[in-house]
Parts: structure tokens; sequence; C-alpha cells
């Protein structure tokens, strides 16, 4: 069965969907309907933008969300009979996930992330932090360890897959792990170059400013499950769960397992880049991942999937 997957910030890259966008028309009514949407030209923001600018979370999060559906749409139009058995996207790729489920509509969609992105653009100056990846622990390690950071707060934002984890807080506190996980056996701890502390207890005010916009958008009966960041679970009310999500880990490996054992053996990855189809090998190797990024990648997994006959 298949599965499908959209990925969260930090695939964003310069020029991202310009093909699809100029050789398939569905692909462009999407970013057409997301223009519309929220007033923005994300084809302009994504084709014409340099890494620095699109870098910004503001302009990463719809940029992702745009692309993501484009080539989603693109390659649903190309084979009709295909009906994945779940959706998933990691972190702002969960709106993507939702959209493409038919349990958002894509103008509703759009609005939603360019408001999450202005929020979590903003949250430091909320409540300052950050965060920094965590190479070579596994995720009991890795909390054990910092309960012993002294002052502040420091969590497990995003569990990726073994191996590769974020920590997020406060900034003393981040600092502090930082330089006591490498005698904790991490192999490294890289600071990322964030506006927040995402995915953690620092972002209350701005889950809750959240939820304020959450209230305003009709949830729909999703075609296929969507699985939850928050839970790891095919979810229901997202309403609360998106909220949940901006303080909650990203429980990504645990999502995918999920999704195996649900029968998924086959994963698409919908949208920039490669990171999603990365991380599955190091999750579970006995299952496949192809991108649909491009018009080059969108036509090697259409004869793929024709080969399965889907």
């Amino acid at each position: 069965m298949i599965a499908v997957t959209f990925p969260g910030q930090g695939s964003q890259a310069p020029k991202m969907g310009e093909s699809l966008y100029h050789h398939n028309t569905y692909a462009r009514q999407v970013f057409d309907q997301v223009e519309h949407a929220i007033g923005i030209n994300v084809a302009t923001l994504c084709f014409q933008s340099d890494a620095e600018t699109l870098r910004a979370t503001q302009n990463a999060q719809i940029a992702l969300y745009t692309v993501s559906l484009a080539a989603w749409t693109a390659l649903r139009a190309s084979d009709q009979s295909l009906k994945p058995m779940g959706f998933a996207g990691h972190s702002v790729g969960e709106y993507a996930a939702l959209a493409a489920a038919g349990a958002l509509s894509i103008e509703d969609g759009a609005r939603l992330v360019a408001k999450r992105g202005d929020l979590m653009a903003r949250a430091g100056n909320l409540r300052p932090g950050t965060m920094a990846a965590v190479l070579g622990m596994d995720r009991s390690e890795l909390e054990a360890a910092l309960k012993e950071v002294p002052n502040g707060t420091v969590v497990v934002a995003n569990d990726n897959c073994p191996g590769q984890l974020v920590i997020s807080g406060d900034v003393d506190a981040v600092h502090a792990a930082t330089a006591l996980l490498p005698e904790k056996g991490a192999k490294k701890v890289i600071p990322l170059n964030v506006s927040g502390a995402f995915h953690s207890p620092l972002m209350a005010e701005s889950a809750e400013a959240m939820a304020e916009a959450l209230r305003q958008v009709k949830f729909h009966p999703a075609k296929a499950p969507v699985y939850s960041n928050v839970t790891a679970r095919p979810g229901d009310d997202f309403s609360q769960l998106l909220e949940e999500q901006l303080r909650a880990p990203v429980r990504w490996a645990e999502t995918v397992q999920n999704m195996i054992q649900d029968g998924a053996t086959l994963f698409l990855e919908c949208g920039s880049g490669e990171v999603l189809t990365g991380l599955l090998r190091r999750i579970d190797k006995s299952v496949k991942g192809m991108p649909v990024a491009d018009v080059a990648t969108l036509a090697e997994t259409k004869q793929a999937l024709s080969q399965l006959g889907n």
C-alpha cells in the first residue's frame, strides 16, 4: 500500500517547484489558488528568492505548503486510481497532508500556514528560544540527559529517525545541553538557525494565537487517515491537534513506523527535496521511498506506480 508524506521546514530550496509550475497545469493551479487566498505570489517567492530569503520561516512554510500540494496534485491528476492508505506531513507538512486528504481546502490551508509562519517567525520575540540537532543518541538517552540541564526549559522537539533528534527550549538551556550532550554520548550537536523554540512549551502563546485561526476554519472528513505529529496515529480533531503541534514534539519516526504497521510499503514524498525519503531509509530499510519534487521525479514515480499496477 502507498503512503504519501510532505516535508517540513528545512527542505526549501531556490527554484523549488519551478518545473512543475511551468509544465503541469494542475500544479500551476495550486500556485494560483494559494496566491488568491493569501495575496502573495508564491511562484515569484519560490523561483526568484535566494536561499537566505527562503530560509525565513514565514517564506519557507508557505513555499513548502504550495510546492508540496502542487506535486501531489500533479501526481494524483496523472493517476486517478491512486488511493493512498494514509497521509502524513512533517511539522508544517501536516497542513499539506490535510489538504491532500480533503480535510482542508487548499485556500484555508494556505491561510492557516501563512498565519502559522508569521507566528513562528515572531515567536522569539514573545519568548526567546532556539533549537539544536543531536546526532548519535536515542530518545530515551537524550531525555535522561536533558533532565541534568540545571536551568530553563529544553525538550526533545523532533524525533526524526534513529540517531537524529532535535532539541528545543530556552537559549541558555539549549546552550547548556549543547555542551553537556557530547559527554553523554552524542556524536554531534548542531545549533539550528531558527527564530524560536519550535515544538516546545515556549510556543504556548503562539499556539493560543494559532488556535483562534484554527477555530475559524471548517475541517472536513478526510478521504484517508492523516497521521498526527502529536500522536503518531491517525488524527481526528485536527483543530486541537494543530494547536498542540506547535508546542509538542514531532514524532516522525513513530509516525512512519505506525504507517508501516498499518500496511504502507511505498512512501511517496511530495514536495521539495528528499529529506523524508532519506529518513525513511534510516527508519526501516524494508520499505521503499520515492520523491515527487519536479517533472523528472514525477515521471519516474508515475512509471514505478504503473509497474506496480497503481
